[in-house]
């Protein structure tokens, strides 16, 4: 184990990412559920803005905790063409789990963000934090969503990741951190004592202590 929790990764997540610090245009974007515990504690540390970016996994049907692809905020969606020509998944498949991944998206959106509008990302030092990455396809989706929106520099953030992925995504982002990259990889789980899911509930405690924070209550 190399980390007691997400708020321990958080914490040491930051100290990678010291020189963004008290920046007025850095935002901070966790990936929900598990990213957001480990983005509130780097936002925390670098005195930065704090919002959630929607991103779902596509499971395999049947093998839910095997991504398939991925969908994100602003209808982007990356498939792993690996994965799907090896199973033999159809399109028929695809297109149906898509479309349930899309609803809940949309409601977690909702949960999450409630009345407060989208931040803006144009131009802005944007980190886009997950609590760690097996293959990389939901931050690639994250990647490629936050793209069309013209940031300045694009940082991926995490905690624990294989060294290929880590070095994949550097194709992608202009800085990629990996506190650590165990070898060998076999789960994110595995680099952690405690990886208990987090909750909607938890998540939206987190985006409201933020909220006022930044606005100074």
């Amino acid at each position: 184990m190399y980390f007691r929790n997400r708020t321990e990764a958080g914490e040491i997540l930051s100290g990678h990412l010291q020189t963004y610090k008290s920046r007025p245009d850095v935002l901070v974007l966790g990936l929900p559920r598990g990213g957001v515990p480990v983005a509130y504690e780097v936002a925390r540390g670098l005195n930065a803005s704090l919002d959630v970016f929607m991103v779902r996994k596509l499971g395999v049907p049947g093998h839910e905790e095997l991504g398939m692809g991925a969908i994100a905020t602003g209808g982007v969606r990356i498939l792993h063409e690996g994965i799907i020509r090896e199973l033999g998944i159809s399109q028929q498949t695809i297109d149906l789990v898509s479309h349930r991944e899309q609803q809940e998206l949309e409601r977690r959106e909702r949960l999450y963000r409630g009345d407060r509008p989208s931040p803006s990302i144009e131009g802005r030092i944007v980190i886009i934090v997950d609590d760690g990455l097996a293959t990389g396809s939901t931050m690639k989706a994250a990647v490629q969503a936050v793209r069309q929106q013209n940031p300045g520099r694009l940082i991926i953030a995490v905690p624990t990741a294989p060294v290929e992925t880590c070095e994949q995504l550097k194709q992608i982002a202009d800085e990629v951190v990996c506190a650590i990259t165990p070898e060998p990889f076999f789960a994110v789980g595995g680099s952690y004592a405690d990886f208990n899911q987090t909750t909607d509930e938890e998540v939206r405690d987190l985006m409201e202590r933020a909220t006022r924070i930044s606005s100074g209550v």
